[in-house]
């Protein structure tokens, strides 16, 4: 007896299940700055006293490291709920460029569906599909899923594991916890600049930015300085790569 062929249907949704499970995959290498970050996060949010489902609401609704630690020390300070909420949306503003970047990718998707995709980028991730687009490898919708939503579910696991460690740890500055998040970041960008393989172009830029940043402080926010550098200094290492 002949074996039954499988359809078109079961054959995209094989597909489509093997593309999500990649993205976990890809995504394995960056769980461990999840976990370092997310520990810090969740014992610095104990310790200014949110309990378990107030860390978790953050994570889930908010999902931005940079925008929780401000969040939280915002909180211990007595700002105002709009002050906090405003400066979260400052703060995560980076996150249009990032989207910005990836959706080329994605146009053949619904606003909806792209939505989805969008919703739930971190700078990992991005860093993660970015390069894997500048290697000319495709990145599918669900390769996406797989990525971000494995992200996502591993950063509400690390504040939780941080939060119940944070129950004996009553000064987090004190072991340097405050210091996790800019050190993040600073790997990644070593790690991207050594991955780009244009290192002069890089310098500029960051010589541009640190330039922009210091000057701009003197006349606005810290959070608008910084996007202040970040769009002067990508436009400038456009200009540069274009130029070369």
């Amino acid at each position: 007896m002949a074996m039954e062929q499988p359809s078109a249907a079961q054959s995209r949704l094989a597909a489509g299940a093997r593309e999500f499970r990649q993205g976990m995959k890809d995504c394995l290498p960056t769980l461990p700055g999840y976990l370092s970050i997310g520990l810090a996060a969740g014992v610095i949010q104990t310790t200014a006293g949110l309990s378990l489902m107030e860390i978790t609401l953050f994570c889930l609704l908010l999902y931005a490291g940079s925008a929780q630690f401000m969040a939280v020390g915002m909180l211990v300070s007595g700002s105002s709920v709009a002050g906090i909420v405003i400066g979260a949306f400052f703060v995560n503003l980076r996150y249009l460029l990032l989207s910005a970047a990836l959706s080329p990718y994605f146009r053949h998707l619904t606003p909806l569906r792209n939505l989805f995709v969008g919703a739930l980028v971190s700078d990992e991730t991005f860093g993660v599909a970015i390069s894997k687009a500048s290697d000319g490898k495709a990145i599918s919708e669900r390769w996406m899923h797989g990525l971000n939503l494995t992200a996502y579910v591993f950063w509400w696991l690390a504040n939780i594991a941080g939060a119940m460690l944070g129950q004996w740890i009553a000064d987090p500055e004190r072991f340097g916890l405050d210091f996790a998040l800019p050190a993040m970041f600073i790997s990644l960008i070593v790690l991207t600049i050594l991955g780009r393989n244009q290192i002069r172009t890089d310098v500029i830029v960051a010589i541009i930015a640190v330039v922009v940043a210091t000057l701009s402080f003197y006349f606005l926010s810290g959070s608008l300085a910084v996007i202040a550098a970040t769009l002067i200094a990508s436009t400038a290492g456009l200009a540069v790569e274009r130029w070369k």
